[in-house]
């Protein structure tokens, strides 16, 4: 009889099973128009997330407040399954008036939390989903001025529910001296 309980081949077992599984991860990113998340979102994934979005003209610009607008992919690589979910938020910071502009942001995490939760607490927890936000990036202007006060207030609103990732768009256009500053 063996002395050994099995415990030793636990991580095994739990990674095929993830792998046989999937994961699931969603991605939030955040930031003014025209910074380029779409185009980083799609490169980061070699897939075209955005294909049949409208682009909003000047007038709906101009009423236009903060949406969330989710996009799901399934990516395959090697055998393993990705479920890959990206939040974007358009109209976020475009307005004269930014006053609360991360509300709606901060009611779907927490509404997302809520969810995970309660199915969580359930009693058929087999097929939940993960809509949780894992991730945030949040788009920085390269204008060279530093970070914004919109900037600096949604982090700090965020940052306890989320992990948060710095992206200073466009980053590759900017000068050697703008870099430096």
């Amino acid at each position: 009889m063996s002395s050994e309980v099995g415990f030793a081949e636990l991580p095994r077992q739990v990674h095929k099973r993830a792998q046989k599984r999937g994961f699931e991860f969603t991605l939030m990113v955040v930031g003014e128009s025209g910074l380029g998340k779409s185009t980083l979102v799609n490169s980061l994934f070699m897939t075209d997330l955005y294909a049949d979005r409208e682009l909003p003209n000047a007038n709906e610009r101009v009423e236009q407040t903060v949406q969330l607008e989710t996009s799901t992919v399934d990516i395959e690589e090697k055998g393993v399954r990705l479920r890959l979910t990206v939040v974007d938020t358009p109209g976020f910071g475009d307005a004269i008036d930014n006053f609360d502009c991360w509300e709606s942001i901060i009611d779907y995490v927490d509404m997302q939390f809520d969810h995970y939760l309660r199915d969580e607490s359930g009693l058929n927890r087999r097929n939940i989903l993960d809509n949780r936000v894992h991730c945030c990036l949040y788009f920085v202007s390269p204008s060279g001025h530093g970070l914004k006060p919109i900037d600096i207030e949604f982090m700090k609103r965020l940052h306890n529910k989320v992990n948060i990732i710095p992206v200073v768009a466009k980053a590759d256009m900017l000068s050697a001296d703008e870099l430096s500053a």
